[in-house]
């Protein structure tokens, strides 16, 4: 099957074509209609389904702009005023009719003649909605969302001096690759010292959200936010013993090689310790690799790697271009990390990251390449709530595309050994990803176990993950301190509390991916596709079949998938 990024923003037919969200005075009469229409008959409720979907999508992509606008610059009061106003004045007074419209159709008389291979999954999800609604989460839901915005306003300020100028963390990473050791541990001191002047508030922070949360669960009956967040998140898959299962495979399975890769670098370089600030430095004679210099020099090689890969693939960047949903190099005032955001109503995703010529800044735009072929791939599904995918197969989009894409890196380097190191580099840290995943992922089990924790017992709680998953390598004495509030570097802690088990299981799923791929390239890809297409339409066992996959993070599969990948890495070391 062939696919086309000549994507349109959608035809309105229910709200005018002129519509924008200023208050929620101006939206309220569609919401209102909506609740009061008939729907007695098949065509009528399907019709009011388009309805209601096509005023989702316009409130979907008013809510992303606002907040794509405030990330590109954290210090615009307007633009932080505007995606406050959202959702403290406009999205409380949605929530009540978005469940009232819930329960409108499960009642409604010809639901259960709707297409069922399409509309189950569809249908679990309002089911859920309904489950979690309680009108009491609607102002701590509101508060929540703004607060997890300080956030980015906090780190996206953050930047050190260094020989007389001001860097951006994420730029001040380069220096971690000079040949110079005491240059990389300077700068290193810099950035954690850094980050431990905001060590207060954002504590103080997270001792806001944890507590809403925790009060957000217990409103809505649930024991604590674990299960209240499960649901909520669709995880009808998988359970926190699975999770558990994971975190123990890692040490089983992960860690040795780790150990393995750390041990391999300490050799090379001579040194007594491996220091932190050891990692990113090349050995030898090899200079940093340099895939890029400006972000639209990333941009056209990306463009250049994915349309070598496939043609639609560079499409969908080419798309994006002409529509400048882009904004990818490292500022102050920006907020830190990367993301693809859906647009629901223009199709065309946004993405945003802070790129600053480093070869894992690669690896992030092919990452959210990936995602923004998905966002593609599934915008001609006639519903918003189709487009609604779990996430588990979303990071498969992404992470398969980061290793689909390395046998056309050549666009980056035109030096074999550089391309070489860069598949080396990037092999490795599908390997040494897994530990920090599941210690994320652990330690977000105990604080939701735990809410009324202090700082010190969380601090305490962190330290103990950290140090169970050690590799015996990394020397951190003297680092405590930077050791002891490394969490707070992760943003999903505070914007999608989690959210990064996902990462895990979809990386095993890329890697099964990549070794479809390297046996037939033109399936691999087709069936990567044909999965992103389905949307979130088919559960998510479903779409893994889709995609030619098993879904399963048992013990027993990473380890079969991590000796693959270490197959891979040695055949490539020697």
């Amino acid at each position: 099957m062939t696919y086309s990024a000549n994507i349109k923003k959608a035809v309105r037919s229910y709200l005018p074509k002129d519509f924008n969200i200023t208050e929620w005075a101006v939206l309220a009469p569609f919401f209102i209609e909506l609740e009061a229409r008939d729907i007695s008959t098949k065509e009528k409720l399907e019709q009011w389904l388009k309805d209601q979907s096509e005023l989702e999508a316009v409130v979907s992509e008013d809510a992303c702009w606002r907040q794509i606008k405030m990330t590109c610059d954290t210090q615009d009061k307007n633009l932080e005023e505007s995606f406050n106003y959202f959702c403290l004045h406009i999205q409380p007074h949605i929530q009540p009719y978005a469940d009232a419209l819930n329960k409108k159709l499960l009642q409604a008389t010809h639901v259960s003649s709707l297409d069922q291979s399409r509309y189950f999954t569809y249908l679990r999800n309002v089911k859920k909605s309904i489950e979690l609604f309680k009108e009491e989460n609607i102002p701590l839901q509101a508060e929540s969302a703004v607060l997890q915005q300080q956030y980015g306003q906090i780190t996206g300020a953050m930047s050190i001096e260094y020989n007389g100028q001001q860097y951006t963390l994420q730029q001040a990473g380069k220096f971690l690759e000079s040949k110079d050791r005491n240059v990389r541990e300077e700068v290193y001191h810099k950035i954690q010292q850094r980050r431990l002047e905001e060590k207060q508030p954002l504590n103080e922070l997270f001792d806001k959200l944890i507590a809403i949360r925790n009060q957000e669960a217990i409103n809505a009956g649930f024991e604590s936010y674990v299960g209240y967040r499960f649901k909520e998140l669709g995880r009808f898959d998988y359970a926190p013993k699975d999770c558990f299962q994971f975190h123990e495979a890692v040490k089983l399975h992960v860690l040795p090689l780790v150990k393995a890769i750390h041990q391999k670098k300490q050799q090379e370089l001579g040194v007594d310790q491996l220091r932190p600030w050891d990692l990113e430095v090349e050995v030898g004679d090899a200079q940093p690799l340099q895939p890029f210099k400006t972000g639209n020099e990333l941009l056209e090689k990306t463009i250049d790697c994915f349309h070598k890969m496939n043609p639609f693939f560079g499409d969908c960047l080419v798309k994006m271009q002409e529509l400048k949903h882009l904004d990818l190099e490292s500022r102050k005032g920006k907020a830190p990390g990367g993301y693809n955001c859906p647009l629901a109503e223009s199709g065309a995703p946004f993405i945003f990251m802070n790129a600053a010529g480093q070869m894992h800044d690669v690896t992030t735009m092919v990452h959210e390449g990936g995602h923004a072929v998905h966002s593609f791939l599934s915008h001609e599904l006639p519903l918003s709530g189709f487009k609604e995918y779990p996430m588990e197969i979303a990071e498969v989009a992404s992470m398969a595309m980061e290793l689909f894409s390395m046998d056309y890196w050549d666009s980056f380097f035109d030096n074999a050994a550089d391309l070489k190191r860069a598949k080396i580099h990037q092999l490795e840290r599908v390997i040494t990803i897994f530990p920090w995943i599941a210690i994320i992922d652990k330690f977000q089990h105990w604080l939701y176990q735990h809410p009324q924790h202090t700082i010190e017992e969380r601090t305490n709680s962190w330290c103990a993950i950290l140090e169970s998953f050690h590799d015996g390598v990394m020397d951190y004495s003297g680092l405590e301190a930077y050791r002891a509030n490394a969490w707070q570097r992760q943003l999903h802690l505070f914007e999608v509390p989690f959210y990064y088990i996902e990462y895990g299981i979809a990386q095993l799923g890329a890697i099964g991916m990549w070794m479809q791929f390297k046996q037939d390239k033109e399936a691999a890809i087709a069936n990567y596709c044909h999965a992103l297409s389905l949307g979130g339409t088919k559960t998510l066992p479903e779409l893994y079949e889709a995609a030619g996959l098993t879904f399963d993070f048992s013990p027993e599969k990473i380890k079969v998938l991590m000796a693959f990948v270490q197959t891979a890495l040695d055949e490539l070391e020697h």
